[in-house]
């Protein structure tokens, strides 16, 4: 059996077709619900995500070298989304992100 469901605009790209057999049960969780007006879609369905603060830091010394890590909250993210990257990244993806800090 197959269903087809009406889309807002944003998710026109999404095809609106969908079989009943993939469906799995799901208790529904208010919080984790995201918002598609905060997020701006591009036509392929990717999205820019950028860093916006630090909330901690650590660095880890080998023999040779310290490695400074930081994580990082993320724009369309909540603070328990926050991941661990290395400074070495930060500035090589992120360029200005340093200088906003």
């Amino acid at each position: 059996m197959v269903y087809k469901v009406q889309l807002p605009v944003e998710l026109r790209a999404i095809f609106p077709v969908f079989h009943v057999s993939q469906l799995k049960k799901c208790l529904r969780v208010s919080e984790e619900r995201v918002e598609v007006r905060d997020i701006k879609l591009k036509y392929d369905l990717v999205y820019e995500e950028k860093p916006v603060a630090v909330v901690d830091r650590k660095e880890r010394v080998t023999r040779n070298c310290v490695v400074k890590f930081y994580k990082v909250l993320w724009s369309n993210h909540g603070e328990e989304d926050a991941t661990w990257e290395t400074k070495d990244y930060l500035k090589e993806v992120y360029k200005t992100f340093f200088e906003n800090q």
